[in-house]
Order: structure tokens, then C-alpha cells, then sequence
């Protein structure tokens, strides 16, 4: 197991489940043959990101030295031995060499375990095999670039990659969770924090690092359409010893017949039935004259005659009558698929569904007994006739998804974008604003200044980082800002600029205008009152980020507050609440509080809000959620009594005037 003795375990969901298979694995603490000295579950009750765990890790000072940091969906079998030598190698002749991504050679053409949706492109010095740039590249967007900054280029050689499967392993020190702390706007490992602290670099002083592997498998069951490849490449043997005969689960009996066919015990399949590259699971009775392909059965099955299925996955428990047809589908636990009826490509049929007889499920048709709220449905007979039960599944989310979000590529079990109006512009390797010359870049390889078969960004529509929401807008934003806050370079009149250029070319909408400026603020702020940098009251620290810079003032009004009618103000406020909860998870929640009372008094001293935007924050129920947003919001309350009884006071005054 590549050395690791300690392994701690964080679950943000199912958590229940995950310790029940845990504990009846030969992976459980009390198994003889668990490789692991300890095996600890930590739960945290509001973390809502990967970044809330690693902050919640670096608080409690359990990691001593170096960690492997990975996603519980990961499937791999690729040795770290070498990774992890070259990383403590670099480590002990650089201490600021913090990280080293472990990534696995693809090429540029189709591969199975390559996620779709999203390119992830490293820019890499391949003679110090550093990270020096991180982007993600998606089909929905315009122009399909990575824009660097010229200066990470000096005095080194660089190589554009995008053929390389990412499947977020990561060998880490402790002040990788530093920085993460440090950030607590930071969600994603990549599109947030890999992209952050490269960008940052010459401020943070650290470095991240690379080990490129060709041998072993490496990927995370990130989507359907991953839980689909994944599952395909552990039939055909590319994930071992993770295979069927392995047996690691206790009870499990599968054993290799001809065909590439794996059955476990009490398995019938009848005379004149055809198996080929399949898995059939405990007690499954497969009828005369069916056919059964590339898919994978579970346990307790009756599948019936003349059955066709290909590509698919039956779930246990599942009733096949004679003469249906399942292709390229996902058949949920105790279905049942009616006499002659037709399950097509990429439908989902969810638990205790019923189709009648001859139903036709067109495809990327999600079925369900259940609505999105958990409440039984009436069935709709249209769609699993006339003696079914069942009606059309339809997530609200998907209603108010963004359109050029690409996880929204990502949700069906078959990827697609035939429907999708897209560019066909050519994909250029870099694209560079100032239009500078090679000698002013500096020295480059071949595959930053022209393709290759390699290192040329061809293929964006066939893998993907699996990053939802994503957007580069948020993080961008919020370190220019940043920097102009700390004096590092620009004022604030260039940066209006810059910010509505960095906008327009992400097509970012009003709500992510107002999260980046209220976090950069509140960010920076929270600098102010660490120790290093002065440990100023939040009173003080909320003034100096307001006003010390000149222009401060008039950006937040005009960029992150807007045109100053009350419903823009209150939005602005929340905003900022926001901010100041998430930065409770790295200062004390009642300095947290009171940073948000001083930012809400300042603001309203500097007409930024005003009285009216106050009080209807205050009322607004999104900010009185239990959790971070309800304590930080609970120290406001004596402000708020301030603004009420001014207003009672003016209101006299006037009634006093007349």
C-alpha cells in the first residue's frame, strides 16, 4: 500500500454507509489482513467543500509530516515508491517544494479513463518537473487559450500538456494545508487551489511539482459516465489485482469462465444464452435465448428469454421479462422491465421502477419513483405504461443551470455535444495578451511556441478535471484584487478595468461581480488582523482595507455593490456575510462576527450602504441560516439596533420640525 500506515477518512455524504463497508472489508481495523497500522473517520458537520475538510485537518494538528491526499472515488494501482522519493528529494533540498500531483501519460487521442467535459492543461518545466501554470479548457467557452504570464517563463523551458489523466493524487507536506487555511475561499484541489497558488507563486514562494507515470492505472469515479468506463476497465482486467477474483469483499465467490465472463456462485445461465465480457453476481438465473454483453449483472437477477442486453448495468434484485431490450443503460435495484419492452442508451431506471409491457424508454430518460424532493409521485403512464409505476425524473437544478456550465456535460450517462452550437475555431497552445516576442518571453520549448503531436491542445471536448461549476472568474478576480490590496502592483482605477475585462471574457454573472469583491476584502482584512501583519482589531482592520488604498472605496461601491437600490445592497451585504463565515473556519468566530459588524459599519459611514440596504440584510432570511452565516451574523446585532434607533430618532426630529 505504498508505505501509508495511517489513514484518516473524511465523508461528506452517505457517511453511515461508508464506515458499514469500511468495517466489512479486509480494509477494517480489525481485519488480520489490513495493511494499515489506524483507521480513523472524521466528521465535520458543515463542511460543505473538499477545502473545509483540509481546513478542518490543519486545525487539528494530527498531520506530522508528509501525506498522500486522495478522493475516495479513486481507483488506481499505480506505484508511489518512486513519486515518493523524488518528492522527498526535492523536499530536503528546497523546503518551499510543498507538492507533487502524480500524473499519468494518455496521449492526445480518445482514452477510456480520460473524463469529458474538461481539459485540464499543465504548463510544466520538464527538466525540474515543476507546475508553473494550471488551466481548464471546456468546449462551451469562446476562445480556447491558456494565457500565461511571461514572467513564469524566464530563464526555462516549458511544455504545454494536455494529455495527461489527473486523477488528484497528491504527495503533500504540512504546509500544504497551510495554504489552504490561509485561502478559505478555496473549494476545488485544482480549479481553486492548484491555480491560486501558482499564480501566486513569487508571493507564497512555494512550488509544486509533477511525477509523470506511463505504467498503472489512475482514475475517480467523478460521474456516470466514469462509474461506466471505470467499471468496463475493471471487467477487462486493467485495474488488478481490483478485480472480479479477487474477492474483496467478504461473501463474494467470483470466479473467470470462457468469454471473459465472471460469475460468482448459483449463477444459471441456460442452454442457447449468450455471455461475453460480463459480470453475473449470486443466484442470477438468465432464460433460453438471451444474449448478454459488455455489461455487468447483479446479484438475485431473473432475467427472462429472447432478453437483449448490452453495454448496461443491472443492479440487484432486478426482474428482465422475455423479449425486453436494455442497451448502454443503468437499471437501479428491484426494477422491473416488462414483456418487450425497450430501454435505450444513457436512460436511467431508479429503484422499485416498473415498466409495463412493450414500453419504449427513449434515450437519456430518467425515470424515478421518487420526486427531487423525496415525496412519492403519481406515475405517468406515457412513460412507463399503462401497469407501471414510475414518472419522468426533472431536477429543478437543472432549470437555473448556467448554460455554458460544462458539468452540465457531465450528468448523463453518455457524453454528447451533437446538440451543442460550438465554435469551430482552430485551438491555439498559448495565447498571450501582449503579443511579446519569443526573445522577450524567453527561452521555450518547441511545445509552447508551436503543436506536436503531444503537447498540442487538440482534443477539448474528450477529458476532464470533473471540477463542477467551473469558472477560473472567482479566483482570478479575487487575487487581483488582492494584490492591488496589498500594494503589490496597479491601483484601483486599472483594476476596475481589469475586472470588468476578466468579466466580460468569463461572461461571470452579477452574484460572482459581488462574491469576489466581498472576498478579496474579507480576505484581506483577516490578513490585517494576523499577527504577522500587525494583529489589528477588526475594527481597524476593516477601516485600513476599506480606505488605506486609494480608490478602495469607490470600487466596492461601484463594482461589488452596484446601483445602489436597496435589493443590490442587501445582496452586497450577504455577500459579505458570507466571506466573513467562510473565514471562520480559520480565526475565531466571534472575531469573524465582529469583522462583519466593522465592515457593515464602515460601509455605512462611507455611504457604501446604506441605512434602508442594512436592515433589509438583516431581515432577509438567507442570512439566518444555522451554522457560520447565523454566528457571525449574531455579533451585528447591536449595529443593527443602532441603525433602528437613529431611525426612530430622525423620525421624531421630522415629527418635531412640523
Amino acid at each position: 500500500m505504498n508505505g501509508v500506515q495511517e489513514v484518516f477518512i473524511y465523508c461528506a455524504n452517505h457517511h453511515d454507509q461508508i464506515e458499514r463497508y469500511v468495517h466489512d472489508s479486509r480494509w477494517s481495523p480489525t481485519s488480520r489482513s489490513c495493511p494499515f497500522s489506524s483507521l480513523e473517520f472524521i466528521r465535520v458537520a458543515d463542511a460543505r467543500s473538499i477545502g473545509d475538510f483540509l481546513r478542518d485537518l490543519d486545525k487539528r494538528n494530527i498531520i506530522g509530516g508528509d501525506f498522500v491526499l486522495v478522493h475516495g472515488d479513486l481507483v488506481a494501482n499505480i506505484s508511489l515508491e518512486e513519486a515518493l522519493a523524488a518528492h522527498r528529494a526535492r523536499r530536503e533540498a528546497n523546503r518551499d517544494s510543498c507538492m507533487t500531483m502524480v500524473l499519468r501519460e494518455a496521449g492526445e487521442g480518445e482514452h477510456n479513463t480520460k473524463t469529458k467535459g474538461i481539459t485540464p492543461a499543465f504548463i510544466i518545466d520538464p527538466n525540474a518537473k515543476r507546475c508553473l501554470h494550471y488551466e481548464e479548457i471546456h468546449p462551451l467557452q469562446t476562445d480556447h487559450y491558456v494565457t500565461l504570464d511571461p514572467g513564469i517563463l524566464e530563464n526555462r523551458e516549458a511544455e504545454a500538456r494536455t494529455d495527461l489523466i489527473d486523477a488528484e493524487i497528491d504527495i503533500c507536506t504540512p504546509d500544504v494545508l497551510a495554504l489552504w487555511s490561509e485561502s478559505f475561499d478555496y473549494e476545488l484541489p485544482r480549479a481553486n487551489f492548484l491555480h491560486g497558488v501558482l499564480k501566486d507563486w513569487e508571493l507564497n514562494g512555494k512550488m509544486i511539482h509533477t511525477e509523470i507515470v506511463s505504467n498503472g492505472y489512475s482514475a475517480r469515479v467523478r460521474n456516470l459516465q466514469m462509474y461506466d468506463s471505470i467499471s468496463k476497465d475493471v471487467l477487462n482486467g486493467w485495474t488488478f489485482p481490483f478485480a472480479p477474483e479477487c474477492n474483496l469483499l467478504p461473501g463474494q465467490t467470483f470466479q473467470l469462465h470462457a468469454n471473459n465472463v465472471y460469475r460468482e456462485d448459483d449463477v444459471e445461465i441456460e442452454d442457447g444464452s449468450k455471455a461475453l465480457d460480463s459480470i453475473f453476481g449470486k443466484d442470477t438465473h438468465v432464460g433460453p435465448g438471451s444474449t448478454i454483453r459488455n455489461s455487468i449483472i447483479g446479484r438475485n437477477c431473473k432475467i427472462g428469454s429472447n432478453v437483449r442486453i448490452a453495454d448496461s448495468f443491472i443492479w440487484d434484485d432486478v426482474t428482465i421479462h422475455d423479449g425486453a431490450v436494455v442497451e448502454h443503460a443503468i437499471i437501479a435495484e428491484r426494477v422491473v422491465v416488462g414483456k418487450g419492452a425497450v430501454v435505450h442508451a444513457g436512460s436511467l431506471v431508479s429503484f422499485g421502477v416498473q415498466l409495463g409491457e412493450r414500453t419504449d424508454v427513449k434515450s437519456a430518460t430518467m425515470l424515478s419513483l421518487l420526486s427531487p424532493s423525496g415525496q412519492i409521485v403519481s406515475s405517468q403512464s406515457e412513460f412507463v405504461g399503462s401497469e407501471g409505476k414510475g414518472a419522468l425524473f426533472q431536477d429543478p437544478e437543472d432549470d437555473d443551470a448556467d448554460p455554458d456550465d460544462p458539468s452540465n456535460l457531465q450528468k448523463t450517462l453518455i457524453y454528447s455535444i451533437e446538440d451543442l452550437d460550438l465554435s469551430d475555431s482552430s485551438v491555439s497552445t498559448l495565447g498571450d495578451d501582449d503579443d511579446l516576442s519569443d526573445e522577450e518571453l524567453g527561452p521555450v520549448s518547441p511545445s509552447t511556441s508551436r503543436p506536436t503531436s503531444r503537447s498540442r491542445l487538440s482534443s477539448f471536448a474528450s477529458d476532464d478535471s470533473g471540477a463542477p461549476g467551473f469558472s477560473s472568474f472567482h479566483s482570478d478576480a479575487v487575487h487581483g484584487l488582492l494584490d492591488v490590496l496589498r500594494g503589490i502592483s496597479g491601483n484601483f482605477e486599472s483594476e476596475k478595468l481589469e475586472f470588468t475585462s476578466l468579466r466580460l471574457a468569463n461572461n461571470a454573472s452579477d452574484a460572482a461581480m459581488r462574491k469576489a469583491v466581498a472576498t478579496a476584502f474579507v480576505r484581506r482584512a483577516v490578513e490585517l488582523m494576523n499577527v504577522e501583519n500587525g494583529a489589528l482589531e477588526p475594527s481597524k482592520a476593516a477601516k485600513q482595507v476599506l480606505t488605506s488604498r486609494e480608490g478602495a472605496t469607490d470600487f466596492v461601491s461601484d463594482v461589488g455593490v452596484g446601483d445602489h437600490s436597496v435589493p443590490e445592497q442587501v445582496e452586497f451585504a450577504l455577500a459579505v456575510q458570507k466571506a466573513c463565515a467562510s473565514s471562520a473556519k480559520i480565526v475565531d468566530i466571534a472575531k469573524a462576527g465582529n469583522l462583519l459588524a466593522a465592515m457593515l459599519q464602515q460601509m455605512y459611514d462611507l455611504d457604501i450602504l446604506e441605512e434602508e440596504g442594512i436592515l433589509g440584510w438583516w431581515e432577509d432570511d438567507r442570512g439566518k441560516e444555522d451554522g457560520l452565516m447565523s454566528g457571525v451574523r449574531d455579533k451585528c446585532q447591536a449595529l443593527v439596533e443602532w441603525l433602528e434607533n437613529a431611525d426612530e430618532e430622525s423620525e421624531e426630529d421630522d415629527d418635531d420640525d412640523e
